[in-house]
């Protein structure tokens, strides 16, 4: 009975509560939606403040409360995990409100709207690399905002996705190798592109291992007249390859390479 009880007094706070949503609907008191409006952004009921914000957005258009409606529906939206429509209000608050009280934050947030909607990395990256302009941007122009830190950090993550983005592209190209073309040759230079655009990331190591057995397979299905000039190069890249990484998680397969490489010149 207990159980029942309770449920049935949930039913009636629902009910109640869905009432006095539907008046606040109706309701021609801007002041009185504005109120109800911030009480539920405040409670976690974003969808509902977003209706009501935007219902008194446009009664507040150029005053001096316009601004403080309009960051709370993209607020609102964000709290719904709504980061298209968040970003697109952030981005409409700063045509607005170029010089606006809020204007930081919203330059921030846009890029974090991007950094939210980025996908993993083996979809499309447009979000990702759009989130590293925004931030970049906002770092730019804000030096000295207290979310700079979290900004170079987030760019630092998101650059990381698309040198595994280089990777997954590079390692595929690799293990297609000579099917309908020298697909070592487009690995070896997806990977060494990588590695000039994004020079801190933590797949590095396996790009450039990545470019030595690029280079070692040429050698070894190369026609005879380039196989020594080949196969030199990929010892050349072998030292370059320990050079950067003495202390290698994939220097066994390394060393293989240049082993059998020395062999063959030596021969």
């Amino acid at each position: 009975m207990k159980k029942y009880s309770f449920l049935l007094f949930i039913s009636l706070l629902l009910f109640a509560s869905c009432g006095e949503y539907q008046k606040l609907l109706k309701s021609t008191d801007p002041e009185l939606k504005y109120t109800k409006a911030v009480e539920y952004f405040e409670k976690g009921d974003f969808m509902r403040a977003s209706t009501l914000f935007d219902e008194i957005s446009v009664y507040y258009k150029g005053t001096d409360r316009s601004e403080t409606v309009l960051n709370y529906i993209a607020k609102s939206y964000m709290g719904q995990k709504d980061y298209f429509t968040a970003g697109e209000y952030y981005k409409t608050y700063i045509k607005t409100y170029p010089k606006g009280k809020f204007i930081g934050e919203a330059k921030f947030m846009i890029g974090y709207c991007f950094y939210l909607d980025s996908p993993d990395a083996r979809l499309d990256q447009t979000s990702t690399v759009n989130a590293i302009a925004a931030l970049q941007e906002f770092i730019d122009l804000y030096p000295e905002n207290e979310r700079v830190k979290e900004a170079i950090k987030l760019i630092d993550e998101l650059t990381n996705k698309l040198a595994y983005k280089d990777y997954l592209n590079a390692k595929l190209y690799f293990n297609l190798g000579n099917y309908m073309g020298d697909n070592y040759e487009s690995a070896m230079i997806t990977a060494q592109n990588s590695l000039r655009k994004y020079p801190a990331s933590s797949y590095r190591e396996e790009l450039a291992l990545i470019v030595l057995e690029s280079k070692y397979q040429q050698a070894v299905q190369s026609v005879e007249e380039k196989k020594m000039d080949r196969y030199r190069n990929t010892i050349d890249e072998y030292y370059n390859f320990l050079n950067e990484f003495p202390e290698s998680k994939l220097r066994k397969q390394a060393d293989k390479i240049f082993n059998e490489s020395k062999k063959i010149v030596k021969d």
